[in-house]
């Protein structure tokens, strides 16, 4: 009797929502079964009357090659001998009422280039890995000692071939290119919107459909690994975004999926998003939830990916999210919170962080949502690191301000401290900033042009002195000016003029000033790594802060001028007594600043300031940072 290609443990697994590598099963595999090679086909439609593979290998004939129940798991299964890799295949569906559509495979490795959407045969293996040195020493580090300095990318428009048809760059153009510039300038991983396929490329990833295919617009499975692979190689880590909050209504896609809401809700309160007009999953059900949970795993374990940002957690998180009175289902308490999508998310972080030791997992989530970042047997959600949101939209607040009325906006740039070890958070400016008429970011900067960009190099500079992990969208290193189109490159060609270039040059001092300095990373979720000098100077809107190191050895001071008037002679209490070099001063010329600032340091005097048994004197530039570090150390 030949061996069935899915057990009955298999089965059990996937009905209770543990099969962690169902993709294994599922979906379409390369086998040889008797001495013949071909493909065995596996999808969960438990509702289906009957369920057929059509491909190229039979020309999409509905009836010619019909799938077998196995049993009441609601999985149907066929082995086709002579099935090649690289054939197109689809599951042709007829529900009980009659109706007969097409599916696209939800484990399929590998898509046709949208539009196009039918699922290929493919396989997995065929890439030599070499990033064994990187894997083995992510396993043995916590990297929330570390320094974490992402760079938000949309692979589709971070550069293109504008002599080729305006072209994507493939995933090994890519995995040439974009780690060497990230490690020139001193990024310590890369964070990707979404690469799973998804059919319309203006959702920049986020209405996901293939959640186990990198998508094809780029390459095959083997060349993102490649990319991956590449960038370990270079020291630079991977982050991938991933969206388990909603999914695409395609016809092919999973809404429907066997003429009944599978993997969605059916009643449009709590399975339909108003926002974005996608439908949610429903986490309370098993074979939905495994689905879920063996994708994100996947990403880590296949393409060795160091981490998942999870894409709006708020909106799973509530029941009533974005939703008036009576258009949501309360929870069984009568409660607004969604208990299948906590437990899901609790879950899905005691997995990985189980079976991936030195693996990040990040939440955007807009809410004040208690514990998102702490462990799940704290009573926290999990995560490694929480998007800081509040900071991000009160600084944007502020820094959009003209100078002269920054000192009324003084707390905008002072209360993210009253929350800051809340949880582990990371300090954003996302891709959300810089589309939908926001503007891009240099442009919301006030001023004329001059003031533009040394607002910008002193906003990077306080980002750099606050606690918190960090993140920039690319473009926002050299100043891109327009706002960002996912269907056009960045405006590289910017940096042919001297502003531009200088602001780059900044971004990277500061980059390497952080990757150097303990100091700046070390403690940025417990108090004690950062103490305000003065938080209170809201008449010259001046931020005199320090930044310590875990064992309190070493310090950094910094201080932040947010108007454009010279600040000569202003004294600060300092930590301790002694010589301090300026180590880093935003408006030096060569980041095309007007070079005020401290002749090289200053040396403290025996006079009491800011509580502080010792002062120094500083001259603090216009719109500008200086760092100075102890001259002893």
């Amino acid at each position: 009797m030949m061996k069935r290609f899915l057990s009955d443990f298999d089965l059990h697994l996937f009905g209770e929502g543990t099969h962690l590598e169902v993709y294994e099963r599922l979906g379409s595999h390369l086998v040889n079964v008797g001495g013949k090679a071909g493909v065995n086909f596996a999808v969960w439609a438990p509702n289906a009357e009957a369920v057929s593979v059509v491909g190229d290998f039979n020309g999409w004939k509905q009836k010619s090659h019909p799938m077998a129940g196995l049993g009441s798991s609601g999985i149907w299964d066929l082995f086709i001998p002579g099935v090649e890799r690289g054939a197109n295949y689809k599951y042709c569906i007829r529900s009980k009422t009659g109706e007969t559509f097409e599916k696209a495979d939800p484990y399929g490795f590998y898509f046709e280039v949208p539009p196009k959407s039918a699922a290929k045969v493919w396989d997995l293996g065929g890439h030599a890995w070499g990033d064994g040195e990187w894997m083995e020493k992510r396993a043995k580090t916590n990297p929330l000692d570390g320094p974490i300095n992402v760079y938000e990318c949309h692979i589709g428009s971070w550069r293109r071939v504008p002599e080729e048809g305006n072209r994507h760059l493939t995933y090994r153009e890519l995995a040439h290119a974009l780690p060497e510039y990230l490690k020139s300038m001193g990024y310590t991983h890369v964070e990707l919107t979404p690469v799973m396929e998804h059919p319309f490329g203006g959702s920049w990833g986020y209405q996901t459909l293939g959640y186990f295919a990198p998508t094809s617009r780029h390459g095959t499975p083997q060349d993102f690994m490649y990319f991956v692979d590449r960038c370990h190689q270079a020291g630079l880590g991977v982050l991938l975004d991933w969206v388990p909050s909603h999914f695409a209504t395609d016809g092919h896609g999973l809404g429907r999926f066997d003429g009944t809401c599978l993997y969605e809700h059916a009643d449009p309160r709590k399975g339909f998003h108003p926002d974005w007009g996608s439908y949610i999953f429903n986490y309370g059900r098993h074979e939905v939830s495994n689905f879920l949970l063996s994708s994100a795993l996947f990403w880590i374990k296949t393409y060795h990916c160091d981490g998942i940002r999870v894409d709006a957690v708020a909106s799973m998180l509530y029941l009533d999210y974005s939703r008036k009175e009576g258009e949501w289902i309360p929870n069984i308490y009568g409660g607004r919170e969604n208990l299948e999508a906590v437990e899901f998310l609790k879950t899905f972080n005691t997995i990985l962080h189980r079976d991936f030791p030195g693996v990040l997992t990040v939440a955007e989530e807009s809410t004040a949502w208690g514990m998102v970042s702490r462990p799940v047997h704290l009573g926290g959600l999990g995560f490694s690191l929480k998007w800081n949101m509040g900071w991000m939209h009160d600084m944007l607040t502020y820094i959009s301000k003209e100078p002269v009325h920054r000192k009324y906006h003084h707390n905008d740039a002072t209360f993210p401290m009253i929350y800051a070890y809340h949880e582990n958070f990371m300090l954003v400016l996302s891709h959300d900033e810089v589309v939908h008429g926001k503007r891009a970011l240099i442009d919301k900067m006030p001023g004329d042009l001059w003031q533009k960009f040394a607002n910008m190099r002193v906003f990077y500079g306080f980002m750099l002195a606050f606690p918190g992990k960090k993140l920039n969208f690319m473009g926002g290193e050299f100043g891109q000016w327009w706002e960002w189109d996912h269907e056009q490159s960045l405006q590289w060609h910017l940096l042919d003029y001297q502003p531009h270039r200088q602001l780059r040059d900044y971004v990277k001092a500061l980059n390497q000033l952080y990757l150097c300095e303990p100091s700046l990373y070390q403690k940025d979720f417990e108090p004690g790594g950062f103490e305000w000098i003065d938080c209170n100077d809201y008449e010259n809107s001046v931020f005199t802060m320090v930044r310590w190191d875990r064992e309190h050895r070493t310090f950094l001071v910094i201080a932040c001028n947010f108007t454009p008037v010279p600040r000569h002679g202003y004294r600060m209490g300092m930590p301790m007594p002694g010589g301090y070099r300026e180590i880093l001063n935003s408006d030096s010329e060569f980041y095309g600043g007007s070079n005020v600032g401290n002749g090289g340091g200053v040396h403290t005097e025996d006079v009491p300031w800011h509580g502080r048994p010792c002062s120094a004197i500083v001259t603090l530039p216009p719109l500008g940072a200086v760092v100075l570090k102890p001259s002893w150390m």
